[in-house]
């Protein structure tokens, strides 16, 4: 398999709704088997402070998701006067909660607080984005223990370019933005996919002629349509990760949602790509599930589900069933 194997007149969309959902039906499958062998239910706890509407339906979003695979859930709705103390306190409760796998508090969280210091005192054990410096040290390190959660956002490219069978082994990647949620551990996760990875930011020179060169290019700037399609190698793979909502008098909303790529004319160039909306944002949700559901295995001492690898829950399924018999014989 080659990146560019989908040749067409416009670039195959990678539709990440529908990955999403397929996800989510493997992960209930999962979680009953769960359920009938161990006795245990994963366990999420979402954390809310203030009443910021943004906030609030992506909340509402995960729990919808959690309900939906058969998740045992926690929800923690805390003022946005609350103190950073009280709130550490809430998460030190549910970090001694033992229905409680992962630990999520929406960010950001008002002005007051100490942001690093709340996320700080999420176990590791329960941190479910995968944003503990112990996880993070894991996934840059080569070889050594797998971190127990991988950041959702990036988890859910890997899984959109593995579900296409797009392969990485020796392509040139480019990965633009170098926030610790998105590109950094992108970037990781693709050099240890055996890509040749750079990293593009806001100091970079000449980004257009990094994009040019790249097999495959991941677009998480936050800037709308900052890509041109003209930069897009013929026959590259484009995964956009921005959402950003432009001025479009002609929607009802009065505006309409973008990637940071110029979609129209980079589908006509790249070979698979994703559009938004509809790409990799509900993949960032079917990934924190997935980190849940894995912890709770963590929490078992059973083999968590791999990121970087073709194996389905399936296999997994069959190779615990497989140890299992081995150790009764």
């Amino acid at each position: 398999l080659t990146v560019a194997r989908h040749m067409s007149p416009e670039a195959k969309l990678i539709d990440g709704k529908a990955t999403a959902k397929t996800i989510r039906g493997e992960i209930k499958a999962a979680v009953e088997q769960l359920k009938e062998e161990h006795k245990i239910v994963p366990g999420l706890a979402t954390v809310l402070v203030g009443s910021r509407r943004d906030s609030a339906t992506y909340v509402r979003f995960k729990k919808k998701a959690a309900a939906e695979v058969g998740f045992h859930s926690v929800d923690v709705k805390l003022e946005d006067t609350v103190t950073e103390e009280d709130l550490i306190n809430e998460v030190k409760k549910l970090a001694e909660d033992p229905t409680v796998h992962g630990i999520l508090v929406q960010l950001p969280l008002p002005a007051h607080i100490n942001e690093h210091k709340v996320l700080a005192s999420i176990p590791v054990e329960k941190d479910v984005d995968g944003f503990h410096p112990l996880n993070i040290g894991n996934l840059c390190l080569k070889g050594g223990d797998p971190p127990l959660a991988i950041p959702c956002t990036p988890a859910g490219c890997v899984e959109l370019l593995q579900r296409e069978k797009i392969d990485t082994k020796g392509k040139t990647a480019v990965v633009i933005g170098r926030s610790n949620i998105v590109g950094m551990p992108m970037a990781h996760l693709l050099r240890s996919m055996d890509a040749t990875v750079s990293v593009c930011h806001s100091r970079t020179v000449d980004i257009k002629k990094y994009v040019q060169n790249a097999d495959i290019v991941v677009a998480a700037i936050g800037k709308p349509e900052f890509v041109k399609g003209d930069w897009i190698k013929e026959g590259a793979v484009v995964i956009d990760v921005g959402i950003n909502s432009v001025d479009d008098a002609t929607k009802k909303r009065g505006y309409r949602l973008v990637g940071d790529v110029e979609f129209a004319t980079a589908k006509k160039r790249a070979s698979y790509i994703t559009p938004v909306p509809g790409g990799v944002g509900p993949m960032t949700i079917a990934m924190l599930l997935k980190n849940t559901y894995n912890l709770a295995r963590h929490h078992l001492k059973l083999e968590r589900l791999p990121l970087r690898s073709s194996r389905s829950y399936k296999d997994v399924r069959d190779a615990v069933a497989k140890e299992a018999e081995k150790k009764s014989d």
